[in-house]
């Protein structure tokens, strides 16, 4: 017997820069038009949008909207302690998180990942790489073989993990910063732009330099 196919609806969670460059991501991402469609923004400030052309509407706030059966839903929101924030307030409506994976990037042998992760154009995802949930790694980042990389992380631009290195929970990576193999970086810590980490990076703590130390 014949069963319907139901497109799954997808919201982007902020309709601002990051919003707007995740939009576009999705319309190159692996299942658009064949597993999902794009529904709309979710954002606090209805004007986002203003001044800009050939985008979906913004549709309501994340506290106001109402989960619907076909609704899923990613979170373009940079900053690690907003886009747990709100992205905790959809899950806590039962919201389902998709992830969105560019058709260039490169994912090895036996690498994982949660929901609601975000692969950017020339990520390259060696083998054996586990990833949690609410991910985001950006353009031309480079994840070596048998890291680890835990939930609601942030990696930017042109970063580097060298094998069997881990970053915690909450940890945000920033543009051309080194992780150096075997190291660690702790739960809400930050990896500043242009760093090269040669030793484990302490909880809560943000590290700046070449090598990084602690400011």
């Amino acid at each position: 017997m014949y069963k319907e196919i139901i497109m799954k609806q997808l919201l982007i969670i902020g309709a601002r820069g990051f919003g707007r460059e995740i939009y576009f991501l999705a319309t190159q991402s692996i299942g658009y038009k064949s597993d999902f469609i794009i529904k709309g923004f979710l954002d606090d400030n209805c004007d986002a949008l203003n001044g800009y052309e050939n985008y979906p509407p913004i549709l309501s706030s994340v506290e106001n909207y109402e989960v619907q059966e076909e609704d899923v839903f990613i979170c373009a929101l940079g900053d690690v302690k907003y886009k747990k924030k709100y992205s905790d307030i959809i899950k806590n409506k039962s919201g389902e998180f998709v992830s969105l994976i560019h058709n260039s990037v490169s994912i090895g042998l036996n690498t994982k990942y949660g929901h609601g992760c975000i692969f950017t154009q020339n990520v390259n995802i060696s083998c054996d790489v586990l990833i949690g949930d609410d991910v985001t790694i950006q353009p031309f980042s480079e994840i070596g073989h048998d890291c680890a990389i835990g939930n609601n992380c942030q990696l930017n631009t042109y970063s580097f993990m060298g094998g069997f290195s881990k970053i915690g929970n909450n940890v945000t990576i920033n543009t051309g910063a080194i992780l150096l193999p075997h190291k660690k970086v702790m739960d809400g810590a930050t990896l500043g732009a242009g760093s090269v980490a040669i030793r484990n990076v302490k909880k809560d703590t943000t590290v700046f330099g070449l090598p990084a130390i602690e400011i």
